[in-house]
């Protein structure tokens, strides 16, 4: 059994998340998704608009979805150190990083494969945000 791992906020759900855990869960027997805490994300110095019970519910929801948990830590070998999982897959924003080089090579040694998937072009979560202010604005 091939068993992925994904992260993310996933708050204000579109697209673009729905075609990374379509995408991933099609590389994958189980498909482990890990939802970031709200205190996570405010260490990123954001907000989530919606509560991470309701992210955590939303993800769980997916039917791309096998197991949802929370990411409490940007560590992600850590967390491959408690569930051990064969594929991780990360929007190719971040291919070519330092961090991803570091965690590419970290990951060869146990291993683990690292698939790029490409960000979904015209819709984020930032971008929606970023619409709805506006929005409020001239109202």
């Amino acid at each position: 059994m091939v068993i992925g791992y994904t992260s993310g906020v996933f708050d204000l759900f579109h697209i673009g998340h729905l075609n990374l855990l379509k995408n991933a869960k099609g590389l994958c027997d189980k498909l482990i998704v890990g939802v970031t805490t709200d205190e996570l994300v405010a260490y990123k110095n954001k907000k989530a608009v919606i509560p991470f019970a309701e992210r955590l519910e939303i993800v769980r929801s997916i039917q791309y979805v096998d197991a949802v948990i929370a990411q409490e830590s940007m560590d992600k070998f850590a967390l491959w150190e408690k569930i051990k999982y064969d594929i991780m897959f990360v929007g190719d924003d971040w291919y070519n990083t330092p961090k991803w080089k570091d965690y590419e090579k970290q990951f060869q040694a146990v291993g683990v494969k690292i698939i790029y998937f490409p960000y979904t072009k015209g819709t984020s979560s930032t971008l929606i945000n970023q619409i709805l202010e506006k929005e409020r604005q001239q109202k």
